[in-house]
């Protein structure tokens, strides 16, 4: 939903910035829910994450990261071993050969290290600002807005954007927020989306932030029924 009229940006900003602090409160354990033990691995599943989710690439990496731990070993992997074990997680060719050329990029133009600029990630092959932002924010604490589906979602119905293009989402998001809070805004907005804030139907009766929320009510409003619909 668009902002209203009557809102002006100063308030828009105070009103954004205290829904972060709600969700701050509602959701303390927010962070990425993928699993990784170093940039390489964050970069890799955050590019296995397209069209699946976060549990199905967690199921995958463990395998993939025994066999192909880093950059090097993915430049070299045989395409049909690597398709078979990512076939699981959707799209498996385009993301075999985003994987290898991304292990030949890094090989051949990073010393094999995951760069920490987001103008160097995104030269990546099959790497985008969505998750460029992801690695910067989560393996190398660079602040940094990742507009996924319930990231864009969430700003609409917040009131927060009237844009569809991820790139100027992230621009007035920014804005909005403090940059020291980018990296876990994003996590409070991805982990509102998934539990309350749905695509179809949110639970407006039981959502933390519905009296701050233009589109407050376009979901279930019985707090009963909307407690029963959360997840997680």
């Amino acid at each position: 939903m668009a902002p209203t009229r009557a809102e002006t940006a100063l308030a828009r900003t105070r009103r954004a910035r205290r829904i972060d602090r709600v969700l701050a409160e509602r959701y303390p354990d927010a962070r990425c829910e993928l699993d990784f033990r170093n940039p390489f691995e964050l970069l890799v599943a955050t590019v296995l994450s397209a069209q699946t989710t976060d549990v199905r690439v967690n199921l995958t990496t463990p395998e993939l990261f025994a066999r192909w731990p880093d950059a090097q070993a993915m430049a070299g992997a045989d395409p049909s071993e690597l398709e078979e074990v990512l076939r699981p997680t959707g799209f498996f060719r385009a993301k075999a050969r985003s994987l290898t050329g991304i292990g030949h990029a890094l090989v051949e133009r990073f010393g094999g290290e995951v760069p920490a600029r987001l103008e160097d990630l995104v030269t990546l092959p099959g790497v985008g600002r969505k998750t460029a932002n992801v690695v910067l924010g989560n393996a190398f604490g660079v602040p940094g807005i990742t507009v996924d589906t319930h990231v864009q979602r969430l700003s609409h119905r917040l009131g927060y954007t009237t844009s569809d293009d991820p790139v100027v989402i992230e621009a007035e998001l920014g804005a909005l927020l403090e940059r020291r809070d980018w990296t876990m805004a994003s996590h409070r907005l991805i982990f509102h989306g998934r539990r309350t804030c749905f695509a179809r139907r949110p639970a407006c009766g039981a959502c933390p932030v519905a009296s701050l929320c233009p589109s407050a009510g376009i979901g279930e409003t019985d707090p009963v029924r909307a407690e029963a619909m959360l997840k997680g």
